[in-house]
């Protein structure tokens, strides 16, 4: 299928300055908007508990939401998730993680017994325990005594430290170790409580016993997930120009390294712009929009070295018009399919997967754009400016004009 008329030629380069214009208008604002309104992070990111929950009955988000922030958590997200078989499914995060500050481990030594100053009363020696250790996601408590255990006291010690609730059952409370009476006590994680707290506002009826799944992360767990994330992206724009510089020519790679950084930049701003969240899945599309964008640059740089071999005469700025006109067409084939099954999935797609399409949809068109009005001009630019006479013509000399210089010379 040809699209464009062979040999037809648009003057692209005559344009750049106008859309050179518009990516730098682009770029400006993705950069303000990184600090205004600021990324929306999400939970792999900022830290945090999520939960999905399928009701029993017809909610509104601000059903949910309400009943969320009765049970004590604050600057929660509440997202509906479509899906057909399970009409009432909800997407609920909080900033809250199950882990335990110094403070309330302290305080649970206290209950315990387990200090070396002052100890409440009632603290016996068969209520001391001889060691006490946390776990690191803090829904764990493990304890030794010197004799047998006993666990309902245990678990009355427990009671009244804020944000620590064991959980219900007696198999929440075990003796791991009968000859060195160990303990390990299994305390509710901030999604158990999230879970309790909507069952009390809304109703056992409407809450179901368990959630489709808790998922949660430390804040300093994701923020080191979220530089070493974007560290990647940084990793693989030089990978690539030192590909391109390699493969092609060192003139080939500022324009692609320029177009690479507008891609990413243009599609991290809309994707803060419209509110959605920036994640682990948000960088996975960046960086497929880098071998997006890269693959299209590298077809249009191929034909742009194809053709200095084949018009040594012809200027550069003509040489791009030509190689980006005869790759025209194949460029709009290519980025078609892939925009029809980006919007496919942005329409009918689970929220994760939207967000996901929506960053790739807008990759793949400013990818493509950069591709001819990023890439190509900067090319031209560093051609011109630093190879200025690599690509002049030569000057023909006659052999009686030769003969004569050689007479001369003699």
């Amino acid at each position: 299928m040809e699209l464009i008329k062979h040999g037809r030629i648009f003057d692209f380069m005559g344009k750049r300055a106008y859309f050179l214009g518009l990516s730098v208008i682009l770029m400006g604002i993705s950069v303000v908007s990184y600090f205004y309104p600021g990324p929306k992070w999400g939970t792999d990111f900022r830290g945090g508990t999520e939960i999905e929950v399928a009701f029993r009955k017809n909610l509104s988000m601000g059903n949910v939401r309400e009943a969320v922030e009765k049970g004590g958590f604050e600057g929660a997200d509440v997202v509906s998730v479509s899906d057909p078989n399970q009409p009432n499914r909800f997407l609920i995060r909080v900033p809250d993680v199950s882990s335990l500050s110094d403070a309330t481990k302290e305080q649970l030594r206290q209950k315990m017994c387990f200090t070396e100053g002052a100890k409440p009363a009632g603290c016996t020696k068969e209520a001391t325990p001889i060691e006490l250790r946390f776990s690191p996601g803090g829904d764990k408590i493990a304890a030794r005594y010197e004799g047998e255990p006993d666990l309902k006291a245990i678990r009355a010690q427990l009671g009244g430290v804020a944000g620590v609730q064991v959980q219900d059952g007696d198999a929440a409370i075990l003796v791991t170790g009968v000859r060195d009476h160990k303990v390990e006590i299994h305390l509710k994680s901030k999604g158990d409580q999230l879970l309790d707290s909507l069952r009390t506002n809304l109703g056992a009826d409407v809450v179901p016993e368990r959630p489709l799944r808790i998922e949660w992360i430390g804040p300093k767990a994701g923020a080191q997930l979220r530089d070493a994330a974007f560290k990647s992206v940084i990793i693989a724009i030089f990978v690539i120009v030192g590909y391109i510089a390699l493969r092609y020519d060192i003139r080939f790679a500022p324009g692609a390294i320029i177009a690479l950084v507008h891609d990413v930049g243009v599609a991290a701003g809309a994707m803060i712009l419209t509110g959605r969240e920036i994640s682990l899945s948000t960088v996975a599309a960046l960086l497929t929009i880098l071998g997006y964008s890269i693959t299209d640059t590298v077809i249009v740089y191929d034909r742009i070295r194809e053709n200095l071999g084949k018009h040594r005469n012809m200027p550069f700025p003509e040489l791009v018009n030509l190689s980006v006109s005869e790759m025209l067409g194949r460029t709009i084939i290519t980025q078609l399919t892939g925009l029809l099954s980006m919007t496919a999935f942005l329409i009918w797609g689970t929220q994760v997967i939207k967000d996901f399409a929506f960053a790739l949809l807008v990759g793949i068109v400013v990818g493509t754009y950069s591709s001819i009005y990023i890439a190509a001009p900067f090319t031209e630019w560093f051609d011109r400016k630093f190879f200025g006479n690599a690509n002049k013509p030569k000057p023909k000399v006659s052999r009686v004009r030769q003969a004569k210089r050689a007479d001369a010379v003699v």
